[in-house]
């Protein structure tokens, strides 16, 4: 018989429970022991979810207090000297929370994207102490699901070559630090099997993406030491977010116990496992329900699919059926909405939902298909509903069709526009800014909750907003900035705010979906063509430039950044749906124009994260992701700067994509990274103005002048003066007042103390 399986569950809380728990520890409002407390209760929920919906193989130590890759990082001992932390000793939640945010005179570590995800891990520094066994964590958190679900439990681990090959600052060879670490895996494996854990889940989703012969052959010694002892659970190899594509054969020949497939992402897998076959002495773990995608899986075409593997492999004992990836990347439960009607909600799939689909596939390839002829039934109804609604906008459908390449350009060179607009802006060297958002207080979130209830009016909201823009204004100008920002009080998310207001979109209420830490957005749904009904910003841009004489920017988020972070219909391609918010974000740039907004940013830290994970595919993706953004940016006149913000992305890769985005000015993160980022666009001669961030917001160190001044030095003697910005290298939405204040005084001061070394 056929066993289901799970790669992860959210690991947040269905009423973000752990935010606030480890929140309240960071403000000092709470002892780690109630943060643990709530930890536990978590994950027994989780558990419990999991073993109601019939999994066999339900995953264990995918929790974290923060990220899992900073969990690995700790188990294998890999603490940077900085954070004070003795080699071997546990590692405490105070120094875990300092690793991940800053502490002290301590750089917290530097944070990227997951693959190409909107979630960011920790990245492991190879640059200190060498790694040892630190702590029990993995064992632990087996021994305790195992308690409550009994051998269901499946520990999981982040692959050794995964692991090492997304850390940075290697000492050695890639091999050698993978070496390394491999005696530290042996040990966990001996541990968990001593445990009583029969299988053990290793993730390497490196697999999915381009490996050299050297790579792979790396891959069989690994796997062949720790498949070698007889002291261990069986390892179920586990990859995800793409195929194996010309890595199949070599997979396939690791002495591995079993191999997990993503069958949803791309064709190749299917492919392959269908028309080469698949190892006899392996279990299949079938990833045929979507990991990334809330659109309910279409049963009957799926069990078609499971029936050709069991036809292929010629038994049902050898596999499991599971998700595409971790669950994760969803929200917890569509049961949860209530302002969508059943039509739109029925369509939908979320965490609990994927594992109620993963256990009636089980069943219908277990038992036959009149077993789940109830299920397969309201499916097909469900379809044919979808099909007849309309889906469709018939202006946005003119519009593309009425596309050409002109709407795409704009009309006067850069080296001439850049003219027009510092007469303009009348702008000193060095000009100030923020990125757009200011810390969003309880009483912001009060108010909004107040509106949504009913217990304010919109007028009453509209007039308390205005009096929170006018004090930031205030106190921006005492300051000193040079270019302002509106704060952004009456957004939500950066993301969220614009489909709450595009038609095309439906916005959830609890469908939480972590980022990174404690930060959690809600991912929108398109479920129709985009188009704007009405402006969205311009009333708030131009009240607040009425407040002030400097330049405000007009805020918004850029089409690619929207898509990426929106979940998907999946009866258009990705580049069919940028377009359409590139022309309903085109709309709202020219209205701000033409109310007087001298700059308009529009956000795409997405466009990084969507590159395909097959550097053969790149190409393709940037021609399209760079043309929606040029569409929504390229009507306004030279004298209108446009700016872009990308953060928290490795841009060596795609910074020819990046200039012909073809925006004024770009804002990048620059002091998590140690400044490796800056290093794109000085290789490569980037030739518009830039602004390198000069201080970590993510971090809640205040930062001094003189470490911004040192940094800006550095930037002017690479790039040059006459390009340079200074501004925090992200928004700063998530910090307070009392660390926001002081570092953008002390921001101020440091570009001061650049123009009057330059004068």
């Amino acid at each position: 018989m056929a066993q289901t399986s799970n790669l992860g569950y959210p690991r947040i809380g269905r009423q973000r429970e752990l935010k606030r728990a480890i929140e309240r520890y960071w403000a000092g409002k709470a002892e780690e022991d109630e943060v643990r407390e709530v930890a536990a209760g978590i994950r027994a929920a989780a558990w419990q979810v999991q073993l109601d919906a019939g999994i066999d193989h339900i995953p264990c130590n995918d929790f974290t207090y923060y990220d899992h890759m900073l969990d690995m990082s700790c188990v294998l001992g890999l603490v940077p000297e900085r954070f004070g932390h003795t080699p071997g000793e546990p590692v405490s939640l105070a120094t875990y929370s300092a690793m991940a945010r800053g502490g002290d005179d301590a750089a917290a570590l530097e944070m990227t994207k997951w693959f190409d995800t909107n979630y960011h891990y920790l990245v492991p520094e190879f640059n200190g102490p060498a790694p040892v066994r630190t702590g029990n964590a993995p064992v632990d958190a087996y021994r305790e699901a195992r308690e409550a679900v009994g051998d269901r439990a499946t520990p999981v681990l982040v692959g050794p070559f995964t692991f090492v090959l997304l850390g940075k600052y290697h000492q050695l060879p890639i091999a050698e630090h993978v070496r390394q670490i491999v005696p530290i895996y042996q040990q966990l494996l001996a541990d968990l099997a001593a445990a009583g854990a029969e299988w053990v889940q290793i993730d390497e989703p490196c697999l999915v993406q381009d490996r050299v012969a050297g790579e792979l052959a790396l891959f069989a010694e690994v796997y062949g030491e720790l498949a070698a002892s007889s002291a261990r659970p069986k390892i179920m190899l586990q990859t995800y977010f793409g195929s194996l594509g010309s890595s199949w054969d070599a997979v396939m020949a690791l002495p591995v116990d079993g191999i997990g497939l993503d069958l949803v992402r791309t064709p190749g897998n299917q492919t392959d496992l269908l028309g080469k076959g698949f190892p006899a002495d392996k279990v299949l773990n079938a990833g045929v329900v979507n990991g990334r995608g809330v659109w309910r899986t279409n049963l009957d075409a799926t069990l078609g699919t499971l029936e050709r593997i069991v036809d292929k492999l010629g038994r049902k004992d050898g596999l499991a059926i599971g998700p595409s990836c971790s669950l994760l990347f969803l929200p917890h439960d569509v049961r949860l909405e209530t302002s969508h009607d059943a039509e739109v909600l029925a369509d939908l799939s979320f965490a609990d939902q994927r594992l109620e689909e993963i256990s009636t596939l089980a069943k219908g390839l277990n038992e036959g298909r009149e077993a789940i002829r109830a299920e397969l039934d309201a499916d097909r109804v469900r379809i044919d509903a979808r099909q007849r609604s309309d889906a469709h906008h018939a202006g946005t459908q003119e519009r593309l069709r009425a596309l050409t390449a002109a709407d795409a350009q704009r009309a006067t060179p850069f080296a001439d526009r850049i003219r027009e607009q510092q007469g303009r802006l009348g702008l000193p060297a060095y000009p100030t800014t923020t990125i757009g958002s200011f810390p969003q207080s309880g009483e912001v979130r009060s108010m909004r909750a107040r509106l949504r209830s009913g217990r304010i009016t919109a007028e009453e909201y509209d007039t308390w907003v205005k009096s929170q823009m006018d004090d930031l204004i205030r106190r921006q100008e005492e300051i000193g900035l040079d270019v302002l920002v509106h704060g952004e009080f009456e957004r939500t998310d950066m993301v969220e705010y614009f489909a709450e207001q595009l038609g095309g979109f439906i916005a959830t209420e609890h469908g939480w979906v972590q980022s990174y830490g404690s930060r959690c957005v809600r991912p929108p749904i398109i479920v129709g063509d985009v188009y704007r009904p009405h402006p969205m910003t311009v009333a708030t841009s131009t009240y607040a430039q009425s407040r002030t004489s400097r330049p405000m920017k007009g805020m918004l988020t850029g089409p690619v950044t929207i898509l990426n972070w929106s979940f998907v219909r999946e009866d258009l391609s990705r580049a069919e749906v940028a377009n359409q918010i590139a022309l309903a974000l085109r709309d709202e740039v020219l209205d701000l124009e033409t109310a007087g907004i001298g700059i308009v940013q529009i956000d795409e830290p997405a466009l990084r994260e969507g590159l395909p994970l097959r550097r053969a595919e790149w190409q393709e993706y940037l021609d399209w992701a760079v043309h929606a953004f040029r569409l929504a940016s390229s009507g306004v006149q030279p004298g209108t700067q446009i700016h872009t913000h990308m953060c928290y992305s490795e841009f060596n890769d795609i910074i020819d994509a990046i200039a012909a985005m073809d925006a004024d000015v770009i804002s990048i993160e620059n002091s998590r990274s140690n400044e490796e980022l800056l290093k794109a666009f000085t290789d490569n001669k980037y030739e518009r103005e830039i602004g390198p961030g000069v201080y970590d917001v993510h971090s809640p160190q205040i930062p001094e002048t003189g470490e911004m001044v040192e940094r800006l030095r550095n930037a002017t003697r690479v790039l040059g003066a006459e390009h340079l910005w200074v501004n925090p290298d992200c928004g700063l939405k998530t910090r307070g007042n009392a660390e926001v204040w002081p570092s953008l005084t002390n921001m101020v001061a440091a570009a001061k103390d650049l123009r009057k070394a330059a004068s």
